[in-house]
């Protein structure tokens, strides 16, 4: 890894500008879109007992050898069958990703085994992955010891109970797509944006935790968002995309700092005011590399994240194989005219808390989300996939929006 200028990434950064420059590059790279991507994470329960805290040495026989190293310390963290590496959040929910892959089918196929073959290995050690995007069942507790996760937790409780119930409890699907030829990656940004409250209605899941009725449709949503206001919530969408995200970049606290065994930040340090030199004495070092700034941009939280493609991650974890239903819906939406993504989304369009709460209880949330489901059923065939497949996923996202308004008509 190295700086734009072909230095090491060890080097120090000079200014906050050079700083906005380097997130602006890295962070929105620009192609005609080409690959796709899913990460699927689960909480994960004792199959006899779903209340029962995790044991973090449970979890580790039972992924053996494709554990990750912030689970069992030099571990081979071998790769799934499919080339899924497994990781583990600080709560001991399992992650997968799979390789980026260049069709929708090949996507599908390759997670859809690595999940079977995740799920087996937990079965195996008498584990269960769970069904929602949030843990119903048990209040949050963080099983990995890692200074990464123990700076974030200490960062977090300092501004209240969502960041340990985020780190901890909650699950999602993320999705991941090409940013696109740089004259069309503004309005691919707007419509992952504008459709993401219909999305979040349709497929919340995630109303229970630690046993009591959140009243939350999707708590969370509610706990990604509270984590840490305003840079876990929704951006504005004004402005050109990269140099917002970079502006954005510079303004976040730094969470993890990594010196000694301790990583700990100061209170209130921006990156932006660490680059600027206005920590000198505060932070050992001086000031940060560049090293440093893809770390400090691994620790931010927001619903949709630019890392050189853009990754959605405002979706509750589905039960089961319900996240290929969402990754068809979407991968297919953004491969129609931008004009008419847009449209069907203007009725939700920044509805992020009525979506959140509500569902498609929200009169607007449920019109844009009928909206997006029939638009985007007219054009799931783009994605390649099986025609039975195309079938029983409109029958489902139909399904989903008809029962809504059969409950509201009556």
């Amino acid at each position: 890894m190295t700086s734009p200028g072909g230095s090491p990434a060890t080097t120090p950064i000079g200014s906050r500008a050079e700083a906005e420059g380097y997130v602006a590059m890295v962070c929105f790279k620009h192609g005609p879109p080409r690959l796709y991507g899913v990460e699927l994470e689960w909480t994960v329960h004792h199959a006899d007992d779903p209340h029962r805290p995790l044991d973090a040495g449970r979890l580790s026989k039972a992924l053996g050898l494709h554990a990750p190293a912030t689970l069992v310390r030099g571990s081979p963290q071998l790769p799934l069958s499919r080339g899924a590496l497994v990781t583990v959040e600080p709560g001991g929910q399992v992650e997968i990703s799979v390789p980026a892959a260049e069709s929708i089918p090949r996507l599908i196929d390759d997670t859809a085994a690595d999940a079977a073959e995740l799920t087996a290995l937990l079965l195996d050690a008498d584990l269960i992955p769970g069904a929602y995007g949030l843990d119903p069942f048990r209040a949050p507790r963080r099983i990995l010891t890692v200074p990464r996760y123990a700076a974030m937790e200490h960062a977090f409780q300092r501004l209240g109970p969502h960041g340990p119930r985020m780190m901890c409890s909650t699950a999602g699907l993320q999705i991941c797509l090409d940013a696109g030829e740089q004259h069309e990656t503004a309005v691919r940004w707007r419509a992952l944006h504008d459709l993401g409250p219909a999305l979040v209605g349709l497929f919340a899941n995630s109303r229970r935790r630690a046993g009591s009725d959140t009243g939350w449709a999707s708590a969370r949503t509610e706990a990604t968002f509270g984590t840490c206001a305003p840079f876990t919530e929704p951006p504005p969408l004004d402005g050109e995309p990269a140099a917002a995200w970079a502006r954005t970049a510079m303004e976040a606290p730094v969470l993890c700092l990594r010196r000694g065994d301790t990583w700990d930040a100061p209170t209130g340090l921006t990156f932006g005011d660490w680059a600027d030199g206005l920590a000198d004495g505060q932070v050992p070092g001086g000031r940060p590399t560049y090293d440093d700034l893809d770390y400090h941009l691994s620790t931010l939280f927001p619903p949709v994240r630019p890392r050189g493609y853009l990754e959605v991650r405002y979706l509750d974890a589905q039960p089961g194989d319900g996240w290929i239903a969402p990754t068809l819906l979407l991968t297919a939406l953004m491969s129609a005219p931008m004009d008419q993504v847009l449209a069907a989304a203007e009725p939700a369009a920044g509805r992020w808390f009525p979506a959140a709460r509500e569902g498609l209880a929200d009169k607007l949330v449920l019109q844009a989300a009928r909206d997006v489901v029939d638009l985007g059923t007219e054009v799931l065939d783009r994605t390649g996939a099986d025609p039975e497949l195309i079938a029983a996923v409109a029958t489902r996202l139909q399904r989903i929006v008809d029962d809504t308004h059969g409950r509201r008509a009556s």
